[in-house]
């Protein structure tokens, strides 16, 4: 029997099929890509854990309250009536007021270091914080109308979100006068930004005479990890924050009014006027809450941490592990060897592991130096396998030009933070459109030609 003749649509037809298999490939490359992506999250963890441990030790993420005056209060019992219209006595009230200051000045010194545990680095700080406040007494009883002020047990409050990072005892001077600061018992719940606890320490006033100006000055020694925060005490405050650590980021409720960042450390100053900080000058301590909001904070950040550039180049893992099997989809349509979908799987796991790489050489010689040994390994065995598989080594210089492009354009949305989405968008649209070009002439359907 003859043999029937070969079809002369079946290789036409097994691009355009071959084509979708390729792209189903490159959508299932997600799978190992996301094992990654959760290694990656327990690395991370296990550093943000490292980086709680030693701040525990060294006081944490510091937030510190300036001097103000706490004054205990008792209203008397009172007539009154209810929703209904009938005559009811309202129970006798008690509480303490806080009382801010007419003018708050804060300057703050920092010199910081890295410690490290393993191969996690955190970094940490000693701060020298001096405070002074003017205080302004008169119209405080205005602002309670009906209470009576127990001036006599008035008292001077400061406060820091962990009181294990003193260094030294707190000293005040209240008109000139030196008097040590003691803890105050119970601290004030959710006053930090991030709703924690603020531990407070007082000293008290004698009898305080209400007519009197006040002039405070305290200073203080506290260590701390990663960021501090001032709280902006005074009706109108005025904060100054200088350090030696180069990579200073400012936030909290407020941005600086000023700054100067170089590599030998950073100056920041703040200016907060009553009307911005949203609290009126005397307040319930129960309010004391809402001065969480008015945080003027600098964090430490560490320029060495791998993990957060690690997991920008994964968000584009799919869109490179596609660009290099179309690269070899097209190598393969232009030859007459035809790959196998397990070889493209293997092209595909090549580059997924170039992330583990990156990864665990990171943690050991920096990114940038993890980035070189791991691009250049993997850009040279899958530009090296393609010249085997297509016996050609025109194919193998191409591939190398082309795949070491893409892993710069890796690094670049690595890099490139504000610009990252914008630049891999163009970088896609334009590969795709110099694919349609270079396939313009294949013929997908099969169909005979004239």
């Amino acid at each position: 029997m003859n043999d029937f003749p070969k079809s002369p649509m079946k290789v036409s037809r097994s691009k355009g099929t071959k084509l979708l298999v390729v792209c189903v490939l490159a959508v299932l490359m997600a799978i190992p890509a996301l094992l990654v992506f959760a290694l990656l999250m327990e690395r991370t963890h296990r550093a943000e854990g490292v980086a709680r441990e030693i701040g525990s030790q060294m006081g944490g993420e510091q937030v510190f309250l300036g001097p103000v005056i706490q004054v205990p209060y008792a209203i008397a019992p009172r007539l009154s009536t209810d929703e209904k219209g009938n005559r009811i006595t309202l129970p006798q009230e008690t509480g303490h007021l806080i009382v801010f200051p007419a003018k708050g000045l804060a300057k703050v010194a920092t010199k910081s270091e890295v410690r490290s545990r393993s191969i996690f680095r955190v970094p940490v700080y000693e701060a020298s914080l001096k405070f002074n406040a003017s205080f302004d007494l008169k119209d405080v009883a205005a602002s309670h109308p009906g209470a009576v002020l127990m001036w006599d047990k008035a008292q001077l409050l400061t406060g820091a979100s962990d009181s294990r990072g003193a260094r030294k005892d707190i000293v005040a001077h209240i008109n000139g006068l030196a008097t040590t600061v003691a803890p105050a018992g119970a601290g004030a719940p959710g006053v930090t930004p991030d709703g924690q606890d603020l531990d407070l320490f007082a000293a008290g006033l004698g009898t305080l005479d209400p007519n009197a100006n006040l002039t405070v000055d305290v200073d203080m020694v506290f260590t701390g990890s990663e960021k501090i925060g001032i709280l902006a005490y005074g009706k109108s405050s005025e904060t100054t924050v200088t350090g030696d650590w180069p990579y200073p980021s400012f936030g909290g409720g407020f941005l600086p009014a000023t700054r100067d960042t170089s590599k030998t450390g950073f100056t920041a100053n703040w200016s907060v006027p009553f009307i911005a900080r949203g609290l009126p000058a005397v307040i319930d301590r129960d309010q004391l809450a809402s001065l969480g909001k008015s945080e003027l904070s600098v964090t430490f950040v560490e320029p060495t941490n791998p993990y957060q550039s690690v997991g920008r180049s994964l968000k584009y893992a799919m869109l490179f592990v596609g660009l290099v099997f179309l690269t070899y989809f097209l190598f393969e349509s232009t030859s007459k060897k035809e790959l196998h979908p397990a070889q493209y799987i293997l092209v595909g796991l090549a580059q997924i592991t170039f992330y583990l790489l990156l990864l665990s050489f990171a943690e050991r010689i920096g990114f940038d130096a993890a980035f070189f040994v791991a691009a250049g390994a993997t850009v040279l065995l899958i530009a090296g396998y393609a010249g085997l598989v297509f016996h050609s080594k025109w194919r193998f210089a191409a591939a190398m030009g082309v795949f070491s492009g893409l892993y710069g354009l890796i690094y670049i949305l690595m890099r490139m933070e504000d610009y990252a989405l914008l630049v891999g968008a163009v970088s896609a649209f334009l590969v795709i459109a110099a694919v349609m070009i270079l396939t313009r002439n294949i013929n997908w359907y099969g169909t005979k030609e004239s």
